[in-house]
């Protein structure tokens, strides 16, 4: 006797929605909540979880942040407009561990860190996915605009249908384990007004909430004001110098510079000088002229591939990279030195490329992204 197969649901599960177990990362923003919003509508079995990343009392009278203070309320009353179970969970030790503390380091060791990729890859979808898991929730659903099709059935991650809010950039370290359990309801939207007149059809108390800015822990977007709080050290003062050696003056702490500075400097006079690296063991900064940020060739480490084949498997691929989250992908050869280790040389040379940004990988031909690594110098 043939059995029937029943169709998928938008999860893509063989079952009833409301038998198929959801849980919502929640950051108390219009997006999260939207998402939560939609499944429960759609009938499936949603749980809210929202992570306390960061000291609530600090947090409680800052706009624009995530996962703190009013966010957290306001990703609860959605869950009790809505009907849904809602849990707040203290994840402040394991953020500052995973999160704070290398983004400290970074900065001190002259580089310029993506917070938000790690908050992702070792908070987000590594800790709370493993407390999906626990909840017998048959997968996580976050806010993200990216999305993720199925193909010969295998995950694959590729850019959101708003190329002006795509956050492949930021999810690039995303595991295939992770991918085959993460749904990202949001990708296939237009732009961020079909997710306002979501949030407004369902009635959501967020509806016109502004979204994020900055990063969630740094208050007034003052990097080196944490750095330096939690780092005393990274205050010291050192030469700002030219490619030729010559001293032209004094800095107050390299981690007041990024790669690819020119304002405030404070060395004036001749022609602009911008940042063009930064010598953390001498406590240097040193500078040239705009033509020395120039690029072709870099070495990226930690990579995530996501591909079928072995990393290793071939000797060069040609893809498109992205070196900086506000950047459009650029076509580039991609040679693998080991299996988390490759050189990457671009067709075109880019500016102001810095250790600690993200190196994306990109199919030429489609919106797949075939994960990255990580920009270093060493």
């Amino acid at each position: 006797m043939k059995q029937s197969t029943k169709a998928l649901n938008s999860m893509g599960f063989p079952k009833d929605p409301k038998d198929t177990r959801v849980l919502v990362a929640m950051s108390g923003g219009v997006d999260s909540s939207v998402v939560a919003a939609m499944l429960c509508d759609e009938g499936y079995d949603v749980v809210g979880v929202t992570l306390q990343l960061y000291d609530h009392g600090a947090a409680l009278a800052k706009k624009g942040a995530c996962c703190a203070g009013i966010d957290i309320q306001d990703a609860r009353r959605v869950a009790e407009e809505m009907g849904f179970p809602h849990y707040v969970l203290d994840y402040e030790n394991k953020f500052k561990e995973s999160v704070i503390d290398e983004f400290a380091d970074a900065y001190l060791a002259g580089a310029t860190p993506v917070p938000c990729i790690r908050c992702n890859e070792r908070v987000k979808f590594r800790d709370l996915l493993e407390t999906a898991k626990d909840l017998d929730a048959d997968c996580m659903a976050t806010g993200h605009y990216i999305q993720r099709f199925v193909q010969n059935g295998k995950a694959e991650l590729h850019k959101a249908a708003d190329q002006d809010r795509d956050q492949s950039y930021f999810l690039f370290s995303t595991k295939q384990k992770q991918l085959d359990y993460l749904r990202f309801p949001l990708g296939h939207l237009k732009s961020k007004k079909d997710t306002r007149e979501l949030a407004h059809k369902y009635g959501l108390p967020v509806a016109d909430k502004p979204d994020s800015q900055d990063i969630c822990f740094v208050p007034n977007g003052s990097y080196a004001a944490v750095i330096e709080k939690l780092r005393p050290e990274a205050a010291n003062p050192g030469q700002i110098i030219n490619q030729s050696g010559e001293v032209l003056g004094e800095h107050k702490g390299i981690i007041n510079y990024t790669v690819g500075q020119r304002r405030g400097l404070g060395i004036g006079g001749g022609d602009p000088l911008y940042v063009i690296k930064l010598d953390a063991d001498n406590r240097q900064v040193i500078v040239g002229p705009k033509e020395s940020l120039a690029t072709r060739t870099i070495l990226i480490k930690e990579i995530n591939w996501l591909g079928e084949d072995n990393f290793l498997d071939s000797k060069e691929r040609s893809l498109s990279v992205r070196v900086r989250s506000t950047r459009s992908p650029k076509e580039a050869i991609i040679r693998p030195i080991s299996e988390t280790t490759a050189s990457v040389e671009l067709i075109m040379a880019e500016e102001g490329i810095a250790p600690g940004q993200a190196c994306v990988f990109y199919d030429n031909e489609s919106t797949r992204i075939y994960g990255g690594g990580w920009i270093t110098n060493k």
